[in-house]
């Protein structure tokens, strides 16, 4: 599938660019595409860079908590349910607690610290799949989950808008919680129908059941909130509980009497080997998408969906707010800066832009997580991870304009 994938990308870049330059005449298309070929290539590096410095700080705390028997308890207590979800990985396995830390983070909006996470549990899921280079059910669930991103503080959205001069800085809040919500739930759908997991079962249900209280109780109480106090106390909610995280990491280190900063450069060492490992992967990803972008094939994409929706009678105020969607799955980095100019341009509190950041909240990069993830242990057939992960994007997009059209009409 990502053979496919990849070979496609740059079989439509090409395919555009010939035409921009046999019918429009433009022939500048190809320097610009071989401009994006390097200059993806050096984003790749400094990624890897970044991603070093983040993999050995949480690596090294994962460590202490491993060493201190944390993973080990939070897996005891989530094997009935993940018995039914990933039936392959065994009951207290480790890779249950930190897929269940790895949820948590992303929930919070702590990317930081969700990924190093996130590849931890990909590479315990990897020791339980027999097919070395093909992704196992439980690693393409726990993609699909991470690509649909269920974000209940969207923090670093509130900060875009704030940025561009917001006078509520929260508006999108809620929108951006319904639509995480539903591209989460189609993400789950789709990989349980291909997988045919046995999600109808009262263990499942209690905790999806459990799950959706948590998700109204938190929606009740900051909805109840100003602006102002509503968008204080995401923050400070985020770093809060971050920051108890790395002490209780630490605390419960010690009382187990755990050396824990022998633990820590003894994790943090695994840093250096993940990132070594992920940099040929994300030069194939990120090129491709460069060139992509490059080609204009996301242009042509945008003018053909505004034309359609245009003769169909429908409002296209919601196509200025696509570019930040199409682009979303590919590149994290040119969703935020389409969202921003989007902004920018017709202004912070206009429909397009509202619409452009609850898509941008709803969903993760796709495709970046699936090169990170899965080049991280070498899986290179990802199955049906990702038509369901798209199914995700394509669900979060949708009713994140849906919502907004309700919500700002």
């Amino acid at each position: 599938m990502l053979n496919r994938l990849w070979l496609g990308f740059f079989v439509v870049a090409a395919a555009c660019a010939l035409g921009r330059w046999l019918i429009g005449g433009d022939a500048a298309v190809f320097a610009a595409m071989v401009d994006s070929l390097f200059a993806m290539a050096k984003l790749s590096v400094d990624v890897m860079i970044l991603l070093f410095g983040t993999l050995t700080l949480w690596l090294g705390l994962l460590a202490i908590a491993e060493s201190a028997g944390l993973i080990d308890a939070l897996s005891r207590l989530l094997a009935p349910l993940f018995a039914r979800l990933m039936p392959e990985v065994p009951a207290g396995h480790p890779a249950i607690g930190l897929i269940t830390l790895n949820f948590a983070a992303n929930a919070l909006g702590l990317d930081n610290a969700a990924t190093p996470i996130g590849l931890r549990a990909m590479r315990a899921l990897q020791d339980l799949n027999p097919l070395r280079d093909t992704a196992s059910n439980a690693q393409i669930l726990f993609l699909v989950l991470n690509a649909s991103s269920l974000t209940l503080l969207p923090v670093t959205i509130f900060m875009y808008r704030a940025q561009a001069g917001a006078s509520d800085p929260t508006l999108v809040f809620v929108p951006i919680l319904l639509a995480t919500s539903a591209s989460t739930l189609a993400g789950f759908a789709a990989v349980a129908t291909v997988q045919r997991l046995r999600v109808w079962e009262p263990v499942v249900l209690a905790w999806l059941g459990a799950g959706a209280v948590v998700l109204a109780t938190l929606f009740w109480l900051l909805a109840g909130l100003a602006p102002a106090a509503r968008a204080a106390t995401s923050s400070l909610a985020g770093n809060l509980l971050l920051f108890s995280v790395i002490l209780a990491f630490l605390i419960a280190g010690a009382w187990r009497r755990v050396n824990v900063y022998d633990a820590f450069v003894r994790g943090a060492r695994q840093g250096f080997d993940i990132s070594r490992d992920l940099l040929p992967y994300l030069v194939a990803m990120l090129c491709a998408i460069g060139v992509l972008r490059a080609s204009g094939a996301l242009d042509y994409a945008l003018a053909a969906i505004g034309w359609t929706a245009g003769h169909l009678g429908l409002d296209t105020r919601f196509v200025d707010a696509l570019p930040t969607a199409l682009v979303k799955p590919f590149s994290g980095s040119a969703a935020r800066a389409m969202l921003i100019e989007t902004m920018h341009h017709d202004g912070v509190d206009s429909f397009p832009s509202l619409a452009a950041a609850t898509v941008q909240g709803s969903t993760e990069t796709t495709f970046y997580v699936l090169a990170v993830y899965f080049g991280a242990v070498g899986v290179t057939r990802a199955r049906h991870a990702v038509p369901c992960a798209l199914i995700a994007d394509v669900a979060g997009a949708v009713a994140g304009i849906a919502v907004c059209y309700w919500f700002f009409g």
